[in-house]
């Protein structure tokens, strides 16, 4: 057949019932292709929150001073950070094991949401008591009317995270998509309100608010419709085996990985101010979408895994090969466009942002080798060289920043990325015939 010949049969259709063929097509190969498929709906997701939360940040520039958007995204930053610590990583283990959970799955996600709701709450009463020694910027958190508020919004992070993990391990991926989707869309709405009646921390009521609409959607999708599927298609699934001592495990990992994305904004607004925080926060939004492709793709992989452990080097190296190239694309094209993209927030964003942010960029690309060794050891159950990756990056990361910040400001945190995300992909990419072998050679 020649570069430009139509398949067989295929070139006296008329042009509607050949596209008609081609999404059949297409719809029938992701529907064999759940990596691929997911995959790409939770990065969608991904991409469509990066979407309008970058328009929410345009607005919340516009109408509030810097120092208002740094201080808030601190507190944004600090909920997000005990959240990811009181979950416990229960999302990532619900992602690991839902599948074969079958008719324990409804038991398994309740007593997750309650181990994390309850340790959520207790870390964020502890950091209100130790505000003044480690986040003295955010002092203000301990008055007796949003110090309450600041406890329940951080429990129900925790419950979002945790769902979301849920949503994917019951391979109803669209689904995070939605809630999303909700979250995004009422965030906006809520600081319009917000700052036409000037309330003065429209950025946190208008989070909080979309965090508990979206709740209050996603749940009653997962625990009446999607819970109960999966359970009467799996009927025969058991509770994981040894669940309490991989999580125990896994959960150390994550400590260190939430550890580097959530602490360095902290360092930032105490090392340079609000107004500096808010130009890193701003770019550091923008490069994490990039991450999150990565990260969505990973999960995919872990679902796969759990259905079929003996296609783990196939799914690995499938991620790299599918990533991979979109990827490196939209990393250059950021670093392109990075000043005029900052410029929608305000031309101080553009000149103070551009460096960090490209550097940030160009960060995600060694991740995506990093993030996949991860996954894979997690789906072997190696969990220690997981953990020693995440401490190794969190070591890493929170060192360097505290270097580099004095003397290059902001531009210096993200050169510390850089420099983290290479020295740990470089060894992996040397060694990456032993731990992810091709497919001829896997083990079977």
């Amino acid at each position: 057949m020649t570069p430009h010949t139509a398949p067989p049969g295929v070139a006296d259709l008329p042009a509607a019932p050949y596209l008609v063929v081609l999404r059949r097509r297409v719809g029938a190969a992701l529907h064999y292709e759940p990596l691929l498929r997911n995959g790409h709906v939770l990065v969608a997701s991904s991409l469509m929150t990066a979407a309008v939360g970058a328009f929410y940040w345009v607005l919340a520039t516009s109408w509030y001073r810097p120092e208002t958007v740094g201080r808030s995204y601190a507190v944004i930053s600090a909920v997000t950070l005990l959240a990811g610590f009181g979950q416990l990583n229960l999302s990532d283990v619900l992602v690991r094991f839902v599948p074969s959970a079958g008719r324990h799955t409804r038991r398994l996600l309740l007593r997750s949401y309650a181990a994390a709701g309850l340790c959520a709450g207790l870390l964020a009463g502890a950091f209100l008591v130790l505000v003044p020694l480690v986040a003295p910027g955010l002092g203000f958190l301990r008055g007796p009317l949003i110090a309450p508020f600041f406890v329940a919004g951080t429990m129900g992070y925790a419950l979002f995270i945790v769902q979301d993990g849920a949503l994917t391990g019951v391979r109803r991926a669209h689904w995070v998509l939605g809630e999303n989707a909700v979250f995004a869309v009422v965030k906006v709405l809520l600081l319009t309100l917000a700052a036409g009646w000037a309330v003065s921390s429209g950025i946190l009521l208008s989070w909080a608010g979309a965090l508990a609409v979206s709740l209050l959607v996603a749940n009653y999708v997962l625990l009446r419709r999607a819970v109960p599927a999966h359970e009467r298609a799996h009927a025969d699934g058991r509770m994981p085996p040894r669940l309490l001592g991989y999580a125990a495990t896994d959960y150390g990992g994550a400590l260190f990985r939430l550890s580097a994305y959530n602490i360095v904004p902290l360092i930032v607004l105490d090392t340079l101010g609000g107004a500096r925080n808010a130009y890193f926060s701003l770019s550091w939004v923008i490069a994490y979408t990039l991450y999150l492709a990565t990260y969505n793709m990973g999960s995919s992989l872990l679902v796969e895994a759990a259905h079929d452990p003996a296609r783990i080097s196939e799914l690995g190296r499938r991620v790299l090969r599918h990533t991979g190239p979109p990827l490196t694309a939209a990393v250059l094209a950021l670093v392109v466009i990075a000043p005029w993209l900052l410029s929608v927030f305000g031309a101080e964003y553009a000149d103070q942002a551009t460096g960090v942010l490209r550097l940030l960029a160009l960060s995600a690309l060694p991740n995506l080798l990093l993030n996949v060794a991860i996954d894979v050891a997690r789906a072997r159950r190696r969990l220690a060289w997981a953990v020693a990756l995440q401490a190794a990056l969190c070591a890493l990361v929170l060192g360097l920043t505290v270097r580099l910040i004095q003397p290059f400001g902001i531009t210096g945190v993200g050169a510390a990325w850089l420099l983290a995300e290479c020295a740990l992909a470089l060894p992996l990419l040397i060694t990456l015939p032993r731990w992810l072998p091709s497919p001829a050679r896997s083990p079977r």
